[in-house]
């Protein structure tokens, strides 16, 4: 079983791509090589295989950092299932995994979500979109400070929040709040959820 993440930036057009081009590339080099890995295409969609379990951590972290660009955001739908057809472009390798992310993103501007899941299972994605429903509201008014914070505890786990604060040269109660605004532990519930929930899949 693997993840694929396809995915746009939301309002892209608005904005130089010398704003947004390099934090998405700064973030997928980081998960892999293009283009069998990743690749952007249409000018500012992109498609990303992953391992399933980091799929929906992975989503959160890349939300994090778009949002930190005030008039951003990002579209991302995670598909669980096989690549019987792989070639050295993902965007021309296939498999049920590629067909449920597709799939799922074509009917994300009509569903009105910026996160969504398919995983072949109905009752799991039942449960899972609900969830993803709810936490696409608090990710999308996120404020770039916030974004910025939780960017910082995604990538530090080990970091309490006074190296944070230290970091961004701001007080630790700033910290605090913004992570509670933020919904951080909630998110992090969410993601151990899903992480359980997929384990048990046969796709």
């Amino acid at each position: 079983m693997i993840a694929i993440i396809t995915g746009d930036i939301i309002r892209s057009e608005s904005m130089d791509p010398k704003e947004w081009m390099p934090l998405l590339k700064s973030f997928l080099k980081k998960q892999g090589h293009t283009p069998a890995d990743w690749e952007i295409y249409r000018g500012d969609a992109f498609q990303l295989r992953l391992p399933p379990s980091e799929a929906l951590f992975k989503c959160i972290l890349l939300k994090s950092m778009i949002k930190q660009k005030a008039d951003l955001d990002v579209r991302l739908s995670i598909g669980l299932g096989s690549a019987s057809y792989q070639t050295e472009k993902i965007t021309e390798s296939n498999g049920t995994a590629f067909v449920r992310s597709g799939r799922k993103f074509d009917n994300m501007k009509e569903e009105k979500t910026t996160l969504a899941l398919s995983t072949g299972d109905e009752k799991t994605d039942a449960a899972l979109n609900l969830m993803a429903r709810f936490a696409s509201l608090i990710m999308d008014n996120w404020s770039p400070a916030a974004a910025e914070i939780v960017q910082l505890f995604l990538e530090k786990p080990d970091w309490n929040q006074q190296q944070i604060a230290e970091k961004l040269k701001i007080n630790q109660s700033a910290v605090s709040q913004s992570r509670k605004r933020a919904q951080f532990d909630l998110l992090m519930d969410f993601n151990t959820f899903y992480q359980t929930t997929i384990t048990g899949l046969n796709t």
